[in-house]
């Protein structure tokens, strides 16, 4: 296994950070397709590779996947959790995730607390982040029950990325949702950055490399792309929004 915590580190202390994001639900993704998804985007660039979807995760597609992308490419495999229920040590590390403007308390800490006993029992490695779902929200806004930020209220993204930082969230994470027509507000991303020491990672609605230069010039240390990736054959386009969002 991938030490990812220092992965990352080291990543990150070189310049902005990708990630490819993969839903592992069977009727998205297969085994064999995330191998070649996989081996796409490690010829892209991308640093690693986050596992996990609004619906239909389970511990065996998530495992499967895991293992797939890690055969593919050594790349590290980063579970981006989804359901209680879906955990496995087949990943290298595993986001342990509240989402901090939810409107249910089970999508904040409940979960968490149910899930907590397992995951040590697993002895898989966590990373704690805060993730704040961005009007539209898409899918996981909706799942997730969040009261989404709107997209012009700067001030609440920061106070929501400030007193996560202050909880010990070692993480912060933006998100539009997959397949959102905008991603998070350049304005929004440099303002929240600036209010916080941890890193912020930025995803949801990138799908050019010129929204991905915007993110990454307003300061984001992260950015995901996801719903882009499954449905981009260009090998070209990839590259270029890979090489827009790390600034090279």
């Amino acid at each position: 296994m991938i030490d990812v915590k220092e992965y990352l580190k080291d990543k990150l202390a070189k310049g902005t950070v990708h990630f490819t994001l993969l839903d592992p639900d069977p009727a998205k993704l297969d085994v064999e397709s995330a191998k070649v998804i996989a081996k796409r985007m490690q010829d892209a660039g991308t640093d690693a590779f986050m596992i996990g979807g609004s619906t239909g995760v389970t511990t065996e597609n998530l495992g499967a996947i895991a293992v797939a992308v890690r055969e593919a490419t050594g790349l590290p495999t980063i579970y981006f959790p989804s359901d209680v229920h879906a955990i496995s040590d087949e990943v290298d590390v595993m986001l342990f995730m509240s989402i901090v403007n939810s409107s249910n308390p089970k999508f904040i800490t409940h979960y968490q607390a149910k899930a907590a006993p397992y995951i040590k029992m697993l002895n898989i490695p966590t990373i704690p982040m805060a993730y704040i779902v961005v009007e539209p929200g898409m899918t996981v806004g909706r799942v997730s029950e969040a009261k989404l930020i709107p997209r012009d209220d700067i001030e609440g993204a920061v106070g929501f990325a400030l007193a996560a930082q202050m909880m010990g969230m070692q993480l912060v994470y933006l998100e539009a949702g997959s397949g959102a027509d905008r991603p998070v507000p350049p304005e929004m991303i440099e303002t929240v950055k600036m209010n916080i020491d941890v890193p912020l990672i930025v995803g949801g609605g990138i799908r050019t490399p010129e929204a991905a230069a915007a993110a990454r010039e307003a300061g984001a240390d992260i950015i995901v792309t996801g719903t882009f990736v499954e449905q981009c054959s260009d090998d070209t386009l990839l590259k270029a929004v890979v090489k827009a969002a790390k600034g090279i």
